[in-house]
């Protein structure tokens, strides 16, 4: 078999075409061998995905270091699971979504399982004036807002509940988000983290004490997360008002379990003989000396 030489460019070293057919470049060599452009693309499974898209920062420095790019993807979608569907997105978002309303872009939400609390989120940077709620009510309706508002391009950011989405239903929002510039959030319920999904970035989200949200980052592009995020996500509008104690309420309760505080006992069954102020004997007597 003859070995042709293969030459990118004037500036690059040669390489035979059988071995970079054969992928046996070296591991140092095939960044260089490529025009620039292309070598930044190059991704590895065993590193952090590179920023080749914009991104947002997510208002955590943890959670930022550990999405590629350095924040929430502006091209592609992301899934929030949940056991608390409509409450633990905003504490999440929250930050980011601010953000968003500082460059003075709007935030649509399509389908929420509850109504948005306004007067919270304007603690959050949320205003009611940049704030779109988009009423649907069954999965199709909701499907179907989310592809318009994703082919529109419109939105700063797109939240859409979609609990029973399928996995094609996923990948075709997967296409028309890539082509966009805003990111774009499913929250879906916790069940579906084993579900197959087209979405580049998953992420289950759970409540711990001192107003933390436990975050696992279990698909991106990149190596497995080894253990899960904790992230002070307290509400805003608590924020300015619970005492330094109330911020940490699980150092209110007693470490030690031998420490704690004894059950408070039930009342026992009421006779009113355990209630008497005498003695049966010492009545009958007071009562013979009163008649003397």
């Amino acid at each position: 078999m003859s070995v042709l030489p293969l030459r990118l460019s004037g500036d690059l070293p040669e390489v035979s075409a059988s071995a970079a057919v054969a992928g046996r470049l070296p591991r140092e060599t095939m960044p260089q061998a490529l025009p620039r452009a292309v070598a930044e693309a190059i991704w590895r499974g065993d590193q952090l995905g590179r920023p080749v898209m914009a991104t947002l920062p997510s208002g955590f420095e943890a959670l930022d270091a550990a999405l590629p790019g350095g924040g929430w993807p502006c091209q592609g979608l992301t899934e929030i699971l949940s056991t608390q569907g409509g409450t633990l997105e905003w504490r999440l978002l929250g930050p980011a979504l601010a953000r968003v309303c500082a460059a003075g872009r709007s935030v649509v939400l399509v389908g929420p399982p509850q109504p948005p609390h306004l007067p919270g989120l304007r603690f959050e940077g949320v205003t009611e004036q940049q704030l779109v709620w988009v009423q649907a009510e069954t999965p199709a309706e909701r499907l179907w807002a989310t592809e318009q508002l994703l082919k529109g391009r419109s939105c700063g950011a797109l939240i859409a509940w979609l609990p029973k989405a399928r996995p094609e239903q996923l990948r075709r929002l997967q296409v028309l988000a890539g082509a966009g510039d805003a990111p774009v959030f499913l929250c879906r319920p916790a069940e579906e983290a084993s579900s197959a999904s087209a979405a580049p970035l998953r992420l289950l989200v759970r409540v711990e004490a001192d107003w933390c949200l436990a975050v696992e980052v279990f698909k991106r592009k990149g190596p497995p997360l080894e253990a899960p995020l904790h992230l002070q996500a307290m509400p805003a509008a608590l924020h300015a008002i619970l005492t330094p104690r109330l911020r940490q309420p699980s150092r209110l309760l007693p470490r030690d379990p031998a420490r704690a505080p004894a059950p408070v006992p039930t009342a026992p069954a009421f006779h009113e003989s355990d209630h008497a102020l005498v003695s049966a004997a010492a009545a009958t007597a007071r009562r013979q000396r009163l008649a003397h």
